[in-house]
């Protein structure tokens, strides 16, 4: 019996889980971390599959999906013994900025602060693991969506080495749709003070981030 498209849906689980149609991408797991990068930029032409891609790779190795493993089971990704054991080993931050399309430089760096928020808070096991000190409890309460930009800056950076401390594993972490903000703030004339904003964020997160 022939699959059911479903146009639109840019969850990997609920496609594998109501057996929809889906194009085997899992071999690009293997591809992507055998190449031993550090960073990886994916630009691809508008509904190419890249968010798709990303769900792809938070449920494979998310330690929030450890043994998840039917999702990938039948696919590429799943005939070594190695992915098979590498599957819900790692934490992983999932961010995306898709729904941040504001006309104003302000409402954009208070979505984005609320973004990194609700990271934190899906993580305030943290604080209570008796692994960080007074002063990183006191910067963890500080992340809000009307924290300074300097406090933002440091957000995944911090988050990054918080989890690799409790976990014993470095961090991946996935932003999707980065350059949506960034679009708008061309458009509508406050390009220069996101991109400052922006830069922080980033280089803290990807360049100078040793638990990543």
């Amino acid at each position: 019996m022939a699959r059911t498209a479903a146009i639109g849906i840019q969850d990997f689980e609920t496609l594998i889980t109501n057996d929809y149609f889906y194009v085997d991408k899992t071999h690009f797991i293997k591809e992507w971390w055998e190449c031993g990068d550090s960073v990886t930029l994916i630009t691809r032409p508008r509904r190419f599959g890249k968010t798709l891609s990303m769900s792809m790779l938070e449920r494979f190795f998310s330690l929030k999906y450890a043994g998840r493993g039917e999702l990938f089971e039948g696919f590429a990704i799943w005939k070594e013994r190695k992915y098979r054991d590498l599957q819900g080993t790692y934490p992983v931050i999932g961010l995306t900025f898709a729904n941040i399309k504001e006309t104003n430089f302000e409402t954009t760096r208070r979505k984005i602060n609320e973004i990194l928020v609700e990271l934190y808070q899906k993580h305030s096991f943290l604080k209570d693991s008796g692994l960080l000190g007074e002063k990183e409890i006191q910067y963890f309460d500080s992340v809000s969506p009307n924290m300074d930009d300097s406090t933002a800056s440091l957000t995944l950076h911090r988050l990054s080495d918080y989890l690799n401390r409790y976990y014993g594993k470095k961090v991946i972490i996935l932003l999707d749709e980065y350059d949506t903000p960034m679009q708008e703030a061309y458009v509508n004339g406050y390009w220069e003070e996101l991109a400052a904003f922006t830069r922080s964020l980033l280089n803290a997160a990807f360049k100078t981030n040793p638990y990543l």
